[in-house]
């Protein structure tokens, strides 16, 4: 019965939920290696993935039955998050490129990425279906000397009622849960900010599309029980 019972929640929550991963790891594809020498360390930084976003990832698809889009290929090399000619497309180690290869980039890593998560909500669009897509991030516990006061950040756009009421909502679950989670929504950065999902809203403006960004902070990814504990109750609080 209790299988059963999780079938049928991960049947509700599949046909308009679309998880995805734009900074989920750190892989160099080997003609770029000769950039990345000595860099080890960068690579296994903040800067070089989100933390734990893909392992969080990945369990919210397991539990919720949700398709997953996700990248490996470090941020460093191109930030699939970022837009065409935003600052932080290219890193300090992938600008020095010459202009043909960082278009070979965009064609390898960036479009193809991007156009797999238009196709599939464009399609369930067509088909009169609503269609939420949570971007899985995870956030630096502290920066710049400041702790950050948040467990879990819900980044929308506020002028978006949907996103707003979906937000808030979600946001009271988390905190009424057992464990009391810290829920703050646009921190720890601005959901409209420059990003995929923002891209995406706009794309689909006025169709039943909601982008929200799910950051997730790494001190408590990075503790397994209180990791396994998040994951439970987000993925509880989208089915309720």
């Amino acid at each position: 019965m209790l299988r059963r019972r999780a079938a049928e929640r991960r049947r509700r929550v599949a046909p308009w939920l679309l998880l995805s991963c734009e900074h989920g790891g750190n892989r160099v594809p080997p003609e770029y290696r000769r950039l990345f020498a000595g860099q080890r360390r960068l690579l296994a930084s903040h800067r070089g993935l989100d933390i734990g976003a893909l392992a969080a990832a990945r369990v919210l698809q397991r539990r919720l039955g949700a398709p997953l889009v996700a990248a490996t290929v470090t941020r460093l090399l191109v930030d699939l998050n970022r837009s065409i000619g935003h600052p932080a497309l290219y890193s300090s180690l992938s600008r020095s490129l010459a202009a043909e290869e960082r278009e070979r980039l965009l064609a390898r890593h960036y479009h193809p990425y991007r156009q797999l998560l238009h196709d599939w909500i464009a399609g369930r669009l067509a088909r009169g279906e609503q269609v939420l897509q949570l971007s899985v991030h995870s956030f630096t516990p502290v920066l710049d000397g400041r702790r950050r006061n948040a467990d879990v950040g819900l980044l929308y756009d506020p002028a978006s009622g949907a996103e707003a009421r979906f937000c808030r909502g979600w946001q009271a679950r988390l905190a009424a849960s057992a464990r009391g989670w810290r829920v703050r929504r646009n921190y720890p950065y601005r959901g409209t900010a420059d990003g995929l999902v923002v891209a995406l809203r706009r794309e689909f403006a006025g169709q039943p599309y909601l982008g929200i960004e799910l950051e997730l902070n790494q001190a408590c990814l990075g503790n397994p029980s209180q990791a396994a504990a998040l994951l439970a109750d987000l993925a509880a609080s989208l089915e309720s």
